[in-house]
């Protein structure tokens, strides 16, 4: 029988090897290598927007409709909704009032006067029989930046009227003077239709839509006024070379000295 001492002990099992760590894994990933350059592609660099040209437009290569409106851009395009439908809304009632209703101004005027007064002064009368505190009627004034500003902007544009009025009559344009006769004659035309508010009215109307429109169906509109263009331009040509080469022109602008 063998000696228990001398009995060989079982070696234990061999433990498995731990599994590599995989490279591609970005948690496992050391912060050295997830910086190489080698192991990281950079971003693929966004496509540059095509550009084209656009041709012809009403406004000019490089003038959107919101900047050749200027600072009633947001009205005019309903932007400002709330601001666009109290201006039509208004334009409507006036409107409403001196043409459907046969209003005058006078007369509306002293009877919205009347009824504010009338208001005012039974409402304080009111509240002293009733021991409340009156109502708090501000006190209005126009500023005087307001008038300052209003009468530059007004004196700039009549004066730039009157010096393209007195570039057209010493028939230094052509051009400007045939224009002018036109669009006087179209004007016209149309006030011999209708009388000077529903005139008014159009126009706000057509300040309300037209931009719109147009700022909607911009490319659709500049390739038909590009096609108008050039066939104003070849009948204006035929008829320079036949007709206008030979009346005499006016005296040449005289040069500014410096």
């Amino acid at each position: 029988m063998a000696d228990p001492a001398e009995e060989t002990v079982a070696a234990p099992p061999p433990t498995p090897a731990a599994p590599a760590e995989s490279a591609s894994d970005p948690l496992l990933q050391s912060p050295a290598d997830a910086a190489s350059p080698e192991k990281v592609s950079p971003p693929a660099p966004a496509p540059a927007p095509e550009t084209r040209s656009r041709g012809f437009t009403l406004l000019g290569e490089d003038t959107s409709v919101h900047k050749a409106l200027g600072g009633a851009a947001d009205v005019l395009l309903w932007k400002d909704k709330k601001t666009s439908a109290v201006v039509i809304g208004g334009t409507t009632v006036i409107w409403i009032l001196f043409e459907v209703l046969d209003y005058h101004l006078l007369t509306l005027i002293s009877h919205v006067l009347i009824g504010v007064l009338a208001i005012l002064f039974l409402w304080s009368k009111v509240t002293t029989f009733i021991k409340k505190s009156p109502p708090d009627i501000p006190l209005v004034q126009i500023p005087e930046d307001l008038v300052v500003n209003v009468s530059r902007a007004l004196r700039n544009d009549i004066n730039r009227a009157l010096h393209l009025f007195r570039e057209i009559a010493m028939g230094h344009d052509l051009k400007k003077f045939l224009g002018m006769i036109v669009g006087l004659w179209v004007l016209s035309g149309v006030g011999s239709c209708c009388d000077f508010l529903t005139l008014i009215y159009i126009a706000v109307l057509m300040l309300h839509t037209v931009p719109i429109l147009y700022d909607k169906y911009q490319d659709k509109v500049d390739h038909f006024a590009g096609r108008a263009h050039s066939e104003a331009r070849k009948q204006y040509e035929v008829l320079d070379a036949k007709v206008l080469s030979k009346i005499p022109r006016g005296p040449a602008k005289p040069k500014k000295q410096n």
